[in-house]
């Protein structure tokens, strides 16, 4: 976000006593009379096979230093070429944010100096991003569990190269106490989308479920994977408060938050101690504060800088970028069935809200489309989906894309507990199996490998709870005098003569015929 207020060069940094408040606001978040006011800033790294401006590879993982070239690291005459893909994925970005695609935008330089951006300028976006005036509707738990659609406008949405990476050696991990910094040059000139929200948010959960929803929209696009833990998406907060009915309060920006999770915990942290600092006769300075999560506050970087500070110019090098209404309707016949429509279609087929919250963000939404299709139940499907699949490929250190496990798989083993071949316990062990096989043995097939088949045969299933009725006397007789708990441990012994195998529904059904007659 460019800023257009001078920092406060006077006041104190304060990460000191918080101070202690009585009155406070409904949700105990800031002293009576006090509002919360943010505004996020993601980053998003495009999946592009090739960086912003050169032919090098964006992929994730190698050596250091591998994946770079004359371009990427800014050496003298080397210079850069747009990457259209990367300027679609944008459009498509931005169509499905419902902002509006600028005709003709351009690229600037964004001039300052830091060891991991080698030609000391970014090229980004200023006066004219590709996409503004756009907006996300986002669900909002309330404390009685009722939903409440809260808007947040998106100021733009600018296209810009990401930096290299700083890796600092030592105890902390972190530049403060480092033996040494190395640099790794092969994030520099990564397509990157930097979406810049209105500072419409008033409290942690709002800015926490836009960024969830964010989220899903960019890996319901497929511009990017959105993995926070890996850097592809980051959020950075501006933070500021005031008294209900003042103008903007003086901002600080908490960098490089990578979950939600932290985000919501330092929105939370840095309000509290700005009302605090104010509260004693203090004022804040504009400046980039660091989350430590570890510690649970934010912490001094630098004092931010401002507009004037970083020099933008029009790169030079680079032609304007045109986007003619037949290219923006290319680009929007791309769009996909957005998350707000899916969540709606899979609660009206039956699934809780939670569960289609869980498969969305989850990004398992292609398996559940695809066991519905081959016949599973929504809801059952969902039911697998958000519960024991996300369990135990979280046991067996996979991904859902990376396991082998395919809807039909799950319509199958649904189909399995459904008909009554299987238990769910002897699901999971089936689950387990096919996961094992890494996807290449069917649930059916499992099953009859580990002889995990349910006893569930009437004739075959009377017989053996005939012969444990006769045996159990005294506990039927308990049980006919009113005891019905003691059926419990007839269904036990009927279980262990099928070595757990028979079907509990039909076995309690047998039970009490032969019992009650």
């Amino acid at each position: 976000m460019n800023d257009v207020t001078a920092p406060d060069a006077t006041a104190p940094d304060a990460n000191a006593s918080m101070g202690a408040t009585t009155d406070t606001t409904p949700d105990g978040l800031l002293p009576e009379g006090w509002e919360l006011v943010v505004g996020l800033e993601v980053h998003v790294e495009l999946q592009t096979t090739s960086k912003m401006w050169c032919g090098c590879s964006t992929d994730f993982g190698g050596d250091p230093n591998t994946n770079v070239c004359e371009v990427c690291t800014g050496q003298p005459g080397a210079l850069p070429v747009v990457n259209a893909q990367a300027v679609k994925d944008a459009m498509l970005l931005g169509l499905a944010l419902n902002g509006g695609i600028a005709p003709r935008c351009r690229f600037h330089r964004k001039n300052y100096f830091y060891p991991d951006l080698a030609k000391n300028y970014q090229i980004s976006q200023y006066d004219v991003p590709l996409v503004h005036d756009g907006y996300l509707d986002v669900d909002v738990t309330l404390d009685d569990g009722t939903v409440e659609t809260r808007r947040v406008g998106i100021e733009r949405l600018h296209m810009e190269e990401d930096t290299g990476k700083s890796m600092h050696v030592g105890d902390t991990g972190r530049l403060h106490g480092a033996d040494r910094s190395l640099i790794d040059y092969n994030r520099c000139g990564i397509p990157l989308l930097e979406v810049v929200s209105h500072p419409d948010i008033r409290d942690p959960e709002t800015a926490q479920g836009y960024l969830r929803e964010l989220q899903s929209v960019v890996i319901a696009t497929g511009v990017s994977d959105a993995r926070m833990e890996e850097g592809s998406m980051r959020c950075d907060a501006n933070v500021s408060v005031r008294r209900y009915g003042e103008e903007l309060g003086t901002r600080t920006e908490v960098k490089n938050l990578n979950s939600v999770r932290s985000l919501g915990r330092a929105v939370r942290y840095e309000a509290q101690r700005q009302v605090a600092l104010l509260q004693d006769g203090g004022s804040i300075r504009m400046e980039t504060r660091h989350w430590d999560e570890s510690k649970g506050l934010t912490e001094t970087l630098r004092v931010k800088e401002s507009v004037t500070d970083y020099r933008y110019f029009p790169d030079p090098d680079l032609v304007e970028i045109l986007s003619p209404v037949a290219l923006v309707e290319a680009v929007r016949e791309r769009l996909p069935e957005l998350p707000a429509v899916t969540r709606a279609r899979l609660v009206a087929a039956g699934v809780p809200r939670d569960q289609t919250a869980a498969i969305v963000t989850g990004g398992s939404l292609a398996w559940f489309d695809e066991a519905v299709a081959a016949g599973g139940s929504p809801t059952s499907v969902a039911n697998w989906l958000a519960g024991d699949v996300v369990g135990q490929l979280a046991a067996a250190n996979l991904s859902l894309a990376d396991s082998g496990l395919t809807g039909a798989h799950l319509a199958e083993l649904v189909a399995l507990i459904d008909d009554g071949t299987l238990s769910t316990k002897m699901a999971r062990q089936v689950l387990d199996g096919v996961i094992a096989s890494g996807g290449t043995k069917a649930p059916a097939v499992v099953a009859d490998e580990q002889g995990l088949k349910q006893v569930s045969d009437e004739g075959e299933l009377r017989e053996i709870v005939a012969g444990v009725v006769a045996a159990n006397e005294a506990t039927v007789v308990d049980i006919r005098g009113g005891n019905a708990k003691a059926i419990g441990a007839l269904v036990g012994q009927v279980m262990k003569a099928t070595k757990g195998q028979a079907d509990p529904r039909k076995t309690n059904q047998l039970l009490q015929e032969l019992i009650h007659g």
